[in-house]
């Protein structure tokens, strides 16, 4: 298979198509597989890590309000699809998968204009503007949330890194306990709020952590690395700047305090791991939505942004850490939700929509592709 993946901007947007990209080489070793992005994206250097070739097409944000930039986009939007339509030529590209963001959009509409199958995956709750519209030109839409109104979407959760996937938290509890200096002994929470660490979530664990100590709990927390020469270690707490090997962090921890990013909710369902969500307050409310599926089924609390404070986070956490038996059921309802293989499931709607593009061979699902 031929195929162009357009997952650029935010890890939210290129660790999808990095995992579904590793999903379709292990399916097809002799897979030609090209990420699109741009050159101000994360993909610059996380696709070449990943040991895949990376084009890069002119980025076309849609502002948000209506500005004298929105003049500018529908220019913007033929240059970036002309580009686009190039790389698609010269790769020969037989399928287009699009992971939402600057660089779907032009490529949903020269896959559209060169009559090539496309696949979309949504990972957020609520949609957006380039999905929606990519959505309109095929059968073949991916969601990761139940109930997502896209098309003719069929839920299969977030493609994730094999080392989450497969993880067995169990079995490599010890060794993340070990790699971080965590103690077997005691419960532990994990405190994450992305790449850059999060604000409110580093007030409330500040102002909470010798409460938390003393009721026998030590947290293992992600300050960012902008805020690691403003924590320091003591017995019970380990702050680090960033995780590499989330794995371990999570096979290590009990309870996790985080946002609800898209991927940080698929991460902890597909793990069973517990979580306290505090969505980011910006934005359309979509890390609400996120979170609210798992949080429905048992596996884990959602507490509002403006209402984390140290004493909340004390009477929130403290009783969880207490109870073995709450934790485990816990766990296993957010595993019940988490889905494990979205990333082959990505791979088998890719050779469906190029099985329906192909004369007299019919649809693995019956279906067309719509962007003929």
């Amino acid at each position: 298979m031929k195929a162009v993946l357009a997952g650029g901007g935010t890890a939210g947007h290129v660790e999808p198509a990095l995992a579904t990209a590793d999903a379709l080489r292990r399916a097809e070793p002799d897979a030609q597989i090209t990420l699109l992005g741009t050159e101000r994206g994360l993909e610059t250097r996380l696709v070449p890590e990943r040991g895949y070739e990376l084009a890069l097409i002119p980025p076309v944000p849609l502002p948000r309000r209506l500005t004298v930039e929105l003049i500018r986009v529908p220019a913007r939007v033929r240059g970036a699809v002309r580009e686009t339509a190039n790389v698609l030529r010269e790769r020969q590209a037989e399928v287009v998968v699009g992971f939402g963001g600057y660089v779907a959009l032009p490529a949903y509409l020269a896959a559209r204009r060169l009559g090539i199958p496309i696949v979309v995956h949504e990972a957020n709750a609520r949609p957006g503007l380039a999905n929606r519209i990519g959505a309109r030109f095929t059968s073949h839409v991916a969601v990761a949330t139940p109930g997502v109104q896209l098309g003719s979407a069929e839920h299969v959760g977030i493609p994730l890194r094999r080392s989450i996937a497969q993880l067995d938290r169990s079995a490599r509890r010890a060794e993340g306990q070990e790699l971080f200096g965590l103690s077997p002994q005691l419960p532990t929470l994990l405190v994450v709020g992305g790449s850059q660490g999060a604000r409110r979530l580093n007030t409330a664990v500040d102002g909470a952590l010798d409460t938390l100590l003393a009721a026998g709990a030590q947290v293992l927390h992600a300050v960012g690395a902008a805020n690691i020469d403003t924590v320091e270690a003591r017995p019970g707490y380990v702050p680090v700047a960033y995780i590499d090997q989330m794995d371990l962090a999570y096979a290590a921890a009990d309870l996790v305090l985080c946002r609800a990013g898209a991927i940080t909710c698929a991460e902890l369902a597909a793990v069973g791991l517990p979580a306290v969500y505090v969505p980011l307050p910006h934005g359309n409310g979509e890390q609400r939505l996120n979170a609210e599926p798992t949080v429905a089924a048992g596996g884990g609390m959602l507490v509002p942004d403006a209402e984390l404070t140290p004493d909340h986070l004390v009477a929130t956490v403290v009783p969880l850490l207490e109870s073995t038996d709450r934790l485990t059921t816990m766990g296993a309802a957010a595993a019940g939700f988490g889905r494990r293989d979205a990333d082959d499931h990505l791979v088998r709607m890719m050779r469906q929509a190029v099985a329906a593009d192909t004369p007299g061979t019919p649809s693995a699902n019956g279906a067309d592709t719509g962007g003929r």
